[in-house]
C-alpha cells in the first residue's frame, strides 16, 4: 500500500510539472511542450457529462452537441495559437481518422445488427436467470468483443427484467462483466489486446488471463446474486410479477440470421489488426498503404476495408430483417446518436492528456506488476485504454528485462504483461467513459425506462464493488 501511495504521489507531481515535453514524433515531427492547462477542456467536458444530466437534464439533452463543440474549441484554438494551425489541424484529423472513425463505425454496425435480433420466451428475470445471462455474456465478450456481446445481450436482459421495479443494479453489473472484464481472453475481446497482438503478443496468449477472469467473475457474480435476490424479493413483495403465459424455459431467437452479419463485423475487426502487417498492404518503406489526407495523416487501406465490411453488414442486416423485430426491441437511434456526439468531444479533448502520458510514461519508475496494473487501470478508467495500454507496454519493453515474452517493443515478463492487460481491460469498468460499450448500455437502459445512476453514482458502485475485487487481484496475482 505504501508503494501505491508513493506511485500516486509521483504521478501527481509529474502531472503538475508544466510545461511537459511531448516526443517530437507525436506532433508531426515538431517538438512541442504541452502545459497541463491544455487538459482543462477534457476535464470540463467530463464534468458536464457528470453534472448537467443531474442539474439541467432537459437542457443537456438538447445542447449536448453545443457543449461538445465548445470544449473542443477551447482545446483546439489555444493549441493552434501555441503550436500552429497546421499542427492543430493534423492532431485533430489524426484523432478523428485514426481513432474515432473506426470506433464509431464499429459501434454503429454492432448497434444496427444487434437491434435486429430479439429473444422471446417464458424465461423471466430472476436472480438465477440473471446470473446465467451475465455469465453467458461474459464468456461471449472475448470472442465477439465486449461491444458485440454488450449489444447482443443488452436487449434480452432488459426484456426479461422488464417487470422488475429494482433493476438498475442488473445493468451496472452487466457493464462490469460483459462490457469490460469478459473481454480479456482474446485480441478480439478488447482493442488494447488487439494492439498487443499487432506488436508480437501471440493471439492465444491472452488465455493466460483465464484465472483472473474466472476469479473476478466468480466474486462479482456472487455479490450480484445476493444483491439481486434481495431486490427480487422486494419486487415480489410489492406485487411485481412477470407476464408469462405458461411456466417453462422456452426461448426463441428471432432474426438469428443476423449472427452471420455479427460474425462479419468480428472478422472485420480481426482483419484490421492483421492486414497492416502484411507486405501487400505496405509500401517499400514499410508504411501501411492508404489515402494521404494531410501531413502524416493517412486513412489506411485496412481501415477502409474494415469500415466497408461493417457498414455493408449493417445495411444487409436492415434489408433482410422485418421491421417488427426492431419494434419489439424498442429500437431507436437515440443511444448511438448520444454516444457519437459525446465521444467525438472526448476523443478530441483528451489528446493533451495522452501526449503527456506518452511523453512521460517511461519516467514514472514503474517496475513491478502491481504498479503497472494500477497505473494502466487508473488511466484507462478515464482515457482511451488502447493508447494507455501501448504506453505502458512500451515502457515495460524498454526496461531491459532478460526473460519474458518477446514483442516488437522488447522483452516483457509474463506477469508484467498480465498486469498491464488486466489493468487496461478490467478498469475500463470504473466509469461510464472507461470503455465504449459502457455509455451505450447506459443509454439503451435509459431509453427503456431503467433509471441508471449518474456519472458519480455509477463511480460509487465501482468504488464499492470493483475496487475491492481489484485489490484482491493485486494480492493474488500481481504481488
Amino acid at each position: 500500500m505504501k508503494r501505491i501511495l508513493l506511485f500516486t504521489g509521483s504521478l501527481a507531481a509529474m502531472l503538475a510539472a508544466a510545461p511537459l515535453q511531448v516526443l517530437a514524433a507525436e506532433e508531426g515531427g515538431a517538438a512541442a511542450s504541452v502545459p497541463l492547462a491544455m487538459c482543462i477542456p477534457f476535464a470540463g467536458l467530463l464534468l458536464c457529462i457528470a453534472v448537467l444530466p443531474l442539474v439541467k437534464p432537459e437542457w443537456w439533452e438538447e445542447h449536448q452537441p453545443h457543449a461538445v463543440a465548445l470544449w473542443s474549441l477551447l482545446f483546439i484554438l489555444p493549441f493552434a495559437a501555441a503550436y500552429g494551425a497546421g499542427t492543430a489541424f493534423e492532431t485533430v484529423l489524426e484523432c478523428i481518422v485514426g481513432d474515432y472513425l473506426t470506433f464509431i463505425v464499429l459501434l454503429f454496425g454492432l448497434f444496427c445488427v444487434s437491434g435486429n435480433i430479439t429473444m422471446e420466451g417464458d424465461l423471466a428475470g430472476s436472480p438465477r436467470v440473471n446470473v446465467g445471462l451475465l455469465l453467458i455474456g461474459t464468456m461471449l465478450s472475448s470472442w465477439i468483443g465486449t461491444t458485440g456481446a454488450s449489444m447482443l445481450m443488452v436487449r434480452p436482459v432488459i426484456k426479461m427484467n422488464y417487470w422488475r421495479k429494482r433493476k438498475a443494479h442488473i445493468m451496472i453489473f452487466f457493464i462490469f462483466l460483459i462490457s469490460n472484464i469478459g473481454g480479456c481472453l482474446s485480441p478480439i475481446g478488447d482493442p488494447p489486446l488487439l494492439m498487443g497482438f499487432m506488436r508480437g503478443v501471440p493471439f492465444f496468449w491472452s488465455l493466460h488471463l483465464l484465472p483472473m477472469l474466472l476469479f473476478n467473475a466468480a466474486v462479482l457474480l456472487f455479490v450480484f446474486y445476493w444483491l439481486d435476490r434481495r431486490a427480487y424479493r422486494k419486487d415480489i413483495a410489492d406485487g411485481c410479477k412477470p407476464d408469462i403465459s405458461k411456466p417453462g424455459t422456452e426461448i426463441r431467437l428471432i432474426g438469428a440470421h443476423n449472427l452471420i452479419f455479427l460474425a462479419v463485423i468480428v472478422a472485420a475487426v480481426i482483419l484490421s489488426g492483421v492486414l497492416p502487417g502484411m507486405a501487400m498492404f505496405q509500401d517499400g518503406a514499410g508504411n501501411v498503404l492508404g489515402i494521404h489526407l494531410f501531413g502524416e495523416v493517412t486513412l489506411t487501406v485496412p481501415a477502409i476495408i474494415e469500415i466497408v465490411m461493417i457498414l455493408l453488414a449493417a445495411f444487409l442486416s436492415f434489408k433482410t430483417t422485418d421491421a417488427e423485430v426492431r419494434r419489439k426491441n424498442h429500437f431507436t437511434w437515440g443511444a448511438i446518436r448520444e454516444v457519437a456526439v459525446l465521444f467525438v468531444g472526448i476523443f478530441i479533448t483528451m489528446q493533451p492528456a495522452l501526449m503527456i502520458l506518452k511523453a512521460n510514461g517511461a519516467s514514472l519508475g514503474l517496475t513491478k506488476p502491481f504498479e503497472m496494473f494500477w497505473a494502466t487501470g487508473a488511466l484507462s478508467s478515464f482515457l482511451d485504454n488502447t493508447p494507455t495500454y501501448l504506453v505502458f507496454l512500451t515502457t515495460a519493453g524498454s526496461l531491459g528485462f532478460g526473460q519474458g515474452l518477446a514483442t516488437t517493443l522488447g522483452t516483457v515478463p509474463v506477469a508484467m504483461l498480465e498486469a498491464i492487460s488486466c489493468g487496461a481491460v478490467f478498469m475500463g469498468a470504473n466509469t461510464y467513459i472507461g470503455n465504449a460499450p459502457n455509455f451505450m448500455v447506459k443509454s439503451i437502459s435509459d431509453e427503456n425506462g431503467i433509471r441508471m445512476p449518474s456519472f458519480f453514482g455509477y463511480m460509487l458502485w465501482s468504488l464499492t464493488c470493483l475496487i475491492p475485487v481489484f485489490l484482491l487481484d493485486m494480492l493474488v496475482f500481481f504481488l
